[in-house]
């Protein structure tokens, strides 16, 4: 038998129509972790990967994501038939005396975030997980939240996790200090910086811990919690805000654009649409924003996203330890269940009986001013063109939120050697090095700027070179402009969209002088050289397999050039595209190169700064 991995994926064959799919859907994913449940149900263990916590806290971490699934499907009705399971793990996982103890919580710990699942539970069916238990067991798992409640936690959307638990003590009873609470609530709302978008945190960056964390914890806390009226609201209608932008992050196929950290969450991005519902706040009509909830999981349902035995891997489109990020542990991707949130909803809730309807059309350009960004909705797919944001520490940062473009359809490449330029893909990026051996790109920013839908920054790869860019949308191309000021030549490369590549060598390649282009089966990458006076050559390589989030193996069409000492301005023009008639055309489309001098003029006059960047660091 050959093995096909979508048909390991929980989810593959389910329509994923209805919410009685969607109820389906979440015992599918639940089953193949049921045997990994140690004998005292405290400890879930699904393979030898490590995380940078311990091995307590990973295992907690496999014991309560799944909570984020399970409770919404019962709260709404639905049933589950292993709660005696849960009920004594968490027993068990919170007694010192227990060898499943899930041991002590210390500020800023890992255990602070699981935590969280087990407050939704105990504030959403304590008739399932807390009112059977005996009054020991009851003692000992109160003490353990109490004791954690009282911990610092990361000054993030973390802060939400004290908040989470208080609503479930509060809702069985156990008394504790509820300023914290107020203070912690106080300090989230800090983060707020116009236009429904937050930072997560005293960082110079956006995300999707802003719809799947900071506004989904948020709503969750305005649904549920007693009085603090003018605090829901405000998080209502920062929601209501917020989702005329981040729409624009989703593909006409239900695809959500891979940006930034924590992918391996999945399906979690197309949790904030849910949490709408939840909240009851209508900020699109329910048929557009059950729309955008629904495709997003079927998008996801034919996807290799899950080992053999159908337990959810570490990766995004497939198998992946390349792409994650070091707190990532097995457990981890088990957070995508945050997306089923509505379930909890009865039956005849306008969002479950609205009809889905498509996405709207967006013909022009879409700024969008808190993260940065420009939208472009090309067919099949949303092009983000990106200013930049920045964060220098973790793995794989510049690939994951620094390249100038990301895509809904194409997703972007990690590089896997940075000693190796020439294998480098730089999709989306601008590759520098000054030996051939090791590569900069852009990193951290020194301004970023946006004008209209046209966006700039100002980054220095050395501190003795300084590059500026202007990107612009030029539908369904883009076009980017670099002046390179350096002291010595430089070599470059300059990466177009990586798209998926067919077995056998099928595919087809062009390159010449200032031009290459890949024709996949599926799609057509294209990259044109627009410098005024530097030639580069065109080279239609394929990246190292294993690099790209969403396919395996890929195609992508690059610039390859040398650049002298001194100033040197590099323009390029790059699209992508499904094989079709728009693709022939738009391969023969006129394009130039713009006038840095009016680019210029432009942003002296009404460039503003992008608000995730003012931070002063």
């Amino acid at each position: 038998m050959i093995y096909d991995p979508a048909q390991a994926n929980p989810l593959f064959g389910n329509p994923l129509k209805t919410r009685d799919d969607l109820s389906r859907a979440i015992i599918d994913l639940f089953k193949p972790i049921l045997p990994y449940f140690s004998e005292g149900g405290a400890r879930v263990r699904l393979s030898a990967t490590g995380a940078l916590f311990d091995r307590a806290a990973a295992d907690l971490e496999g014991f309560a994501r799944p909570l984020w699934g399970i409770v919404p499907l019962v709260a709404g009705g639905g049933t589950f038939p292993f709660w005696d399971l849960y009920r004594r793990g968490l027993a068990n996982g919170t007694d010192p005396s227990h060898p499943e103890y899930w041991g002590d919580v210390a500020d800023r710990n890992q255990r602070l975030v699981e935590l969280a699942a087990i407050g939704f539970a105990l504030a959403m069916v304590p008739e399932h997980i807390w009112e059977p238990l005996a009054p020991k067991d009851k003692g000992t798992i109160a003490a353990y939240l109490v004791n954690a409640r009282e911990r610092e936690f990361v000054d993030n959307n973390w802060k939400f996790f004290r908040v989470l638990v208080d609503l479930g003590l509060e809702r069985v009873g156990v008394d504790f200090d509820r300023s914290k609470t107020t203070a912690y609530l106080d300090e989230l709302e800090a983060f707020d910086i116009g236009d429904g978008w937050y930072r997560d945190g005293p960082v110079r960056r956006v995300d999707h811990y802003i719809p799947f964390a900071m506004h989904f914890y948020g709503l969750i806390y305005s649904a549920l919690a007693k009085g603090d009226e003018a605090r829901k609201t405000r998080f209502r209608e920062r929601a209501r805000t917020f989702s005329r932008d981040i729409r624009h992050w989703f593909g006409p196929d239900g695809a959500a654009l891979a940006f930034g950290r924590s992918q391996t969450y999945r399906f979690a991005a197309g949790g904030f649409w849910g949490a709408l519902a939840f909240s009851e706040v209508e900020a699109l009509p329910w048929s557009e924003i059950k729309g955008y909830y629904m495709r997003h999981i079927r998008w996801w349902s034919d996807k290799p996203i899950a080992d053999r035995d159908g337990v959810l891997s570490i990766g995004y489109g497939y198998p992946n330890l390349l792409m994650s990020e070091s707190y990532n542990s097995a457990g981890s991707p088990y957070w995508a269940l945050k997306f089923f949130l509505p379930l909890a909803l009865p039956a005849d809730h306008p969002f479950w009986t609205a009809e889905e309807a498509p996405a709207p059309e967006f013909p022009q350009p879409v700024p969008l001013k808190g993260p940065g960004m420009v939208a472009m909705h090309t067919p099949g797919n949303v092009v983000i063109l990106s200013s930049g944001q920045q964060h220098d520490k973790m793995r794989g940062a510049n690939e994951k939120y620094s390249k100038f473009v990301y895509s809904t359809r194409y997703a972007f490449n990690i590089e896997a050697d940075d000693r190796h330029f020439a294998a480098a893909s730089f999709d989306g990026m601008l590759g520098l090095s000054d030996d051939d051996v090791h590569f900069r790109m852009r990193e951290t920013l020194d301004e970023a700027l946006i004008a209209g839908d046209r966006l700039y920054s100002r980054w220095c790869p050395w501190s003795d070179v300084v590059v500026e860019t202007w990107l612009l949308p030029a539908n369904p191309w883009h076009i980017r402009v670099h002046r390179i000021t350096t002291p010595r030549g430089l070599k470059t490369a300059e990466g177009g969209f990586a798209i998926e590549r067919a077995d056998f060598n099928v595919d087809r390649a062009e390159q010449s002088e200032g031009r290459a282009i890949w024709h996949g089966q599926s799609d057509i990458s294209a990259i044109i050289d627009l410098s005024p006076n530097v030639r580069r050559a065109g080279f239609a390589m394929s990246p190292i397999a294993n690099t790209n989030l969403i396919h395996a193996k890929t195609l992508l069409p690059q610039l390859r050039g040398d650049i002298p000492a001194g100033t040197t301005v590099l323009a390029t023009a790059a699209m992508a595209l499904p094989v079709g008639d728009d693709a022939t055309r738009s391969l023969h489309a006129s394009l130039i190169c713009p006038d840095i001098g009016e680019l210029e003029q432009l942003f002296l006059r009404r460039g503003s700064p992008v608000s995730a960047f003012k931070l002063e660091l």
